[in-house]
């Protein structure tokens, strides 16, 4: 038995939408979130359609801090339930359908829906039982656009690599959220310095925004010197309605971030990798997450030590060592400012087939930050190291 509420016109407007996409065979899912009721873990909810042994239902997915849980309603029960939230407990909705998209903000005396062009053009697979579930929508329109998938949503045959990129990028970036302070923000702010032609760019945005409590308070930035990929990326962001994610011109030693949670660099050349983390720790974004690439800095100026001459002669060794002091003084640097570190192999790429991935969360604890410090420059007196880019940013 439904409560009595006062009519709020858009609210029965996306209803009446909802009810025409499933009559039409055009409803892909409705998200709820901005969630002001009583319940302090739920989040946010996800009503997807499904295939069961008792005919097609509307699956509710509600979020909460540590676990999700998943009921089942026919579609008048679940129409009735939807009404109720949105006059009740949800300030938000997004509604997919094949046909159009409409968002709905609910404020204190009055509501607004807008409407725009459908991010699905085809209903997803229905079956209770799918297939691997992704975190990223493989039917996503800017993985078309970028030419990830096809028209119809499937991997190109040459990107499938890319594709297990994304996701595995996805995926650790997921538990590092997760297990964050920042699980718990509704609003999120994300740098991707170098963000190049933008296919984690998007995909951060993409899973972010499904994953705080209201995309409109998600701001990603791809930070990228190349105009024609800015301008590329921009118009796509556009053209998919992504509010609150943007491209801007700029090199890493030049841009100001200001106020970030997130801060990503990966595939940074040589030192921009440092100017990219130094900002990160300038900023004391919770966050940081960078996949060094090139390491010329240190190769150029180390003076092997004499046990280890006969080793680093050659120019392959002197090659990974040098990768190893960068980006192990690097990972010290973090900890010495209040971070912990994780280094671990990613994905390979075209960028470099040893792909090392470095994550820094924000650490409160200082003890032993003085002790890191003297061990660097013992390490780097062995070597001969006398500059070290990210060493020399925090040293100023």
């Amino acid at each position: 038995m439904l409560t009595s509420f006062v009519v709020q016109p858009n609210i029965e407007k996306l209803v009446a939408e909802l009810r025409l996409s499933l009559a039409n065979s055009t409803f892909v899912k409705l998200t709820l979130g901005n969630y002001k009721g009583e319940d302090e873990h739920l989040q946010r909810m996800l009503i997807r359609p499904i295939e069961t042994k008792n005919g097609k239902r509307l699956a509710f997915q509600s979020r909460y801090h540590q676990r999700d849980v998943v009921k089942n309603f026919d579609f008048e029960d679940g129409i009735q339930r939807i009404t109720e939230y949105l006059h009740t407990d949800f300030r938000s909705a997004h509604l997919f359908t094949t046909e159009r998209d409409f968002q709905l903000t609910i404020g204190k005396k009055n509501s607004r829906l807008i409407q725009g062009k459908p991010t699905f053009r085809q209903q997803p697979d229905t079956l209770h039982d799918r297939k691997k579930k992704h975190l990223i929508d493989p039917s996503a329109y800017y993985l078309k656009a970028l030419r990830i998938t096809t028209d119809s949503g499937q991997i190109r045959a040459d990107q499938r690599d890319k594709w297990t990129q994304i996701n595995k990028f996805v995926e650790i970036l997921a538990g590092l959220v997760t297990n964050s302070s920042l699980k718990d923000k509704s609003e999120l702010s994300v740098v991707d310095m170098g963000s190049g032609k933008g296919y984690l760019t998007f995909a951060v945005f993409d899973f972010l925004s499904s994953f705080i409590l209201h995309p409109l308070f998600l701001s990603v930035t791809g930070v990228e010197q190349r105009k024609n990929l800015v301008d590329i990326c921009n118009d796509i962001a556009r053209a998919s309605d992504l509010q609150g994610l943007k491209f801007i011109q700029s090199s890493i030693v030049d841009f100001d971030p200001g106020k970030v949670d997130i801060l990503i660099a990966l595939h940074a050349c040589d030192t921009a990798t440092d100017d990219a983390l130094y900002k990160g720790i300038k900023a004391s974004a919770e966050i940081v997450i960078a996949a060094p690439c090139c390491h010329h800095e240190l190769k150029k100026q180390i003076k092997p030590p004499e046990l280890f001459a006969g080793i680093l002669k050659h120019h392959v060794m002197l090659e990974r060592t040098a990768e190893t002091l960068t980006d192990g003084i690097r990972s010290m640097l973090l900890e010495a400012n209040g971070y912990k570190t994780k280094m671990f192999e990613f994905v390979a790429t075209e960028h470099t087939p040893k792909n090392n991935l470095l994550v820094a969360t924000k650490h409160v604890q200082t003890k032993g930050q003085n002790g890191l410090r003297g061990q660097i420059e013992r390490i780097r007196t062995e070597f001969g190291i006398e500059h070290q880019r990210l060493a020399d940013l925090l040293d100023q």
